[in-house]
């Protein structure tokens, strides 16, 4: 069982949904960051996702293309990625944390040497979004067989045909995006995604998480209430790009946390 296993396991004995967070690695600097990402848990995060900042973030709309640029140009990398990590489990040991991103840093530094790497770094969980279950056997499986989660997207445009496919290997919990087109470009609809979410639990019985065009406290908690949880990304990636505090980061991230607790 991994961290996300175990995380979803507490929330659902105690009846809670799951509120996700994602950050970039390294945006503004390594230092700030690391202080947002050690404060997520204390300001009621389940589950962090860290972003791995890439050259061509092709699902990414502007607020997270610039957050990876900030990140990139102030020397981030996928081994410093891993150190931040490393660095965060020094004092927690049991908040999950996945890492999202593209494939070809992964490639680029090998996949057997990044799942150790990762793993030793307390990494629990992928999400690769430009690697379909076609790809299966470039990292999805090695990355189960190492102990990860593979965490797969469904969206608005994964029909009942497609839909078996982007399950077979998926672990952790679905990602549902709830909108169609890239992060941060619209805002989510309970009322749109509520059908959708119960047509994916009727094919799996992993946990849906919703994301994409959250970025109020009373959206987390309409998306959370039709779902498992949910990710706010863009909306806590847009504060950190405008230079807020990371205290005040994290206020923002406690308001949206308390939102989606209630759903």
């Amino acid at each position: 069982m991994t961290r996300i296993d175990a995380k979803f396991a507490e929330l659902n004995a105690a009846g809670k949904k799951a509120f996700v967070t994602y950050v970039m690695a390294g945006d503004p600097d390594y230092d700030t960051s690391l202080e947002v990402v050690k404060g997520l848990p204390g300001a009621g995060v389940d589950i962090i996702e860290l972003g791995l900042p890439f050259t061509d973030p092709m699902a990414d709309g502007p607020t997270i293309q610039l957050a990876g640029q900030r990140a990139l140009d102030g020397g981030m990398t996928l081994e410093k990625t891993l150190q931040l990590a490393a660095d965060f489990r020094k004092g927690d040991d049991t908040t999950p944390i996945e890492l999202m991103g593209y494939y070809n840093p992964i490639y680029n530094r090998g996949v057997e040497k990044f799942l150790e790497d990762a793993k030793a770094a307390g990494i629990d969980g992928l999400i690769v979004v430009d690697l379909p279950p076609e790809e299966d056997d470039e990292l999805c499986i090695p990355a189960q067989r190492a102990g990860l989660n593979f965490i797969r997207l469904a969206t608005p445009t994964t029909d009942d045909a497609r839909l078996p496919k982007v399950l077979q290997n998926t672990s952790g919990f679905v990602y549902y995006v709830s909108i169609t087109g890239i992060t941060g470009a619209a805002e989510a609809e309970a009322g749109d995604v509520g059908p959708e979410v119960a047509r994916i639990k009727a094919a799996t019985d992993l946990p849906i998480i919703v994301g994409f065009g959250i970025n109020t406290p009373e959206k987390a908690q309409n998306i959370a209430s039709i779902s498992d949880g949910a990710v706010v990304g863009s909306a806590i990636v847009s504060q950190i790009g405008a230079g807020k505090s990371p205290a005040d980061v994290l206020a923002f991230v406690k308001s949206l946390a308390d939102g989606a607790h209630k759903g």
